[in-house]
């Protein structure tokens, strides 16, 4: 067994640099100031990118999942120029049973989105469906407002370190990512005109944005749970942030543990298979159970999203640098496969 610790730089005031380029790496910190529109951006032949060219590359999304005693909240803003998406669903582990809305607009219609991870606000609004993200230094604010749905949430975000990387995406882009998980939330939700009870819930959240690959692709696991008594969060993907950097992470008692590579092992082509996630060093060992599936398939001149994120339980182990072996047994959390040309 190897250990994996990765030397951490100091987040910048600012993501992009005074020479026009973002500054890379894996940060202490949250990015503040995501001035990008001091990035130069260029095109593949090393000459200034059109501003058609500077638009429609920039991607960005957010996403935050809560998860209670018997239930799984997950909620998502994402901004890909020719369109914006979002969906918002609740699966009650209970009864099986899913309320899930989405959306699909063409360009910014309806949707905006945040300055950055620590300063904005994004928001999709479609007749009776409307999603809010408030990003701050201190916590993230989340409400929600469909027929069924009624949120109105603060994550608190102060207490804990998060994830927080930036690396070369293609050859002329760039990827920032911002992930925490295992945080405490605090508010009210609402399924159906019936309060859930949020005693022990635990909320993750994620902020991605940059000149991103126009086809890309991705697997994705994430857990918020208490395990022995203590928060526990997880974060682990392959296929995106890999330019010499991973966005793998744990999180166990308000600290975290970065990890090495992860991989992914399951049958795509058969919806309750077991997926087998595992990191290089050693440290991840789970086994995941799908009990849910929210997917999508999105075919249309220049769009194209295929897209699986499961529910389910995770089991296995993780083991923490001091040693500590940690046991999860059928502990909930997501699972994600997604094709994307944008």
């Amino acid at each position: 067994m190897s250990s994996y610790q990765p030397v951490l730089a100091k987040a910048p005031t600012q993501l992009i640099q005074a020479n026009g380029q973002p500054a890379f790496g894996l940060f202490d910190g949250s990015v503040v100031d995501f001035n990008v529109q001091d990035f130069v951006y260029q095109n593949l032949m090393d000459n200034k990118a059109s501003a058609l060219a500077r638009y429609f590359n920039y991607k960005q999304f957010q996403f935050i999942c809560v998860t209670g005693s018997d239930w799984l909240l997950a909620v998502a803003i994402a901004d890909i120029r020719y369109a914006n998406s979002g969906f918002a669903y609740l699966y009650r582990f209970d009864t099986k049973q899913a309320v899930s809305k989405g959306l699909l607009l063409p360009g910014a219609l309806g949707c905006q989105m945040s300055d950055s991870p620590s300063a904005g606000e994004a928001k999709q609004q479609f007749g009776a469906y409307q999603v809010a993200i408030k990003t701050s230094a201190t916590n993230w604010q989340l409400s929600i407002d469909t027929n069924e749905l009624k949120v109105d949430l603060s994550i608190e975000k102060a207490e804990q370190m998060p994830l927080a990387l930036c690396a070369p995406t293609g050859y002329n882009g760039f990827t920032y990512t911002e992930k925490s998980n295992a945080l405490k939330v605090s508010g009210q939700l609402e399924l159906q005109g019936n309060p859930l009870d949020l005693t022990n819930a635990l909320a993750g959240y994620d902020f991605s944005a940059g000149f991103m690959r126009r086809q890309t692709s991705w697997r994705w696991a994430s857990i918020n749970a208490m395990v022995e008594g203590k928060a526990f969060g997880l974060n682990m993907a392959a296929g995106v942030n890999e330019t010499g950097l991973c966005e793998n992470a744990l999180w166990f008692d308000g600290h975290i543990q970065h990890l090495s590579p992860a991989s992914f092992v399951f049958d795509r082509k058969d919806n309750t298979k077991a997926w087998q996630v595992s990191s290089l060093c050693g440290e991840v060992q789970l086994e995941f159970t799908p009990l849910y599936c929210r997917q999508e398939k999105v075919n249309i001149a220049l769009l194209a999203s295929n897209f699986r994120q499961y529910v389910g339980l995770y089991s296995g182990f993780v083991l923490l640098q001091n040693g500590t072996r940690l046991e999860l047994d059928a502990v909930k959390g997501l699972a994600e496969d997604h094709y994307a040309k944008w």
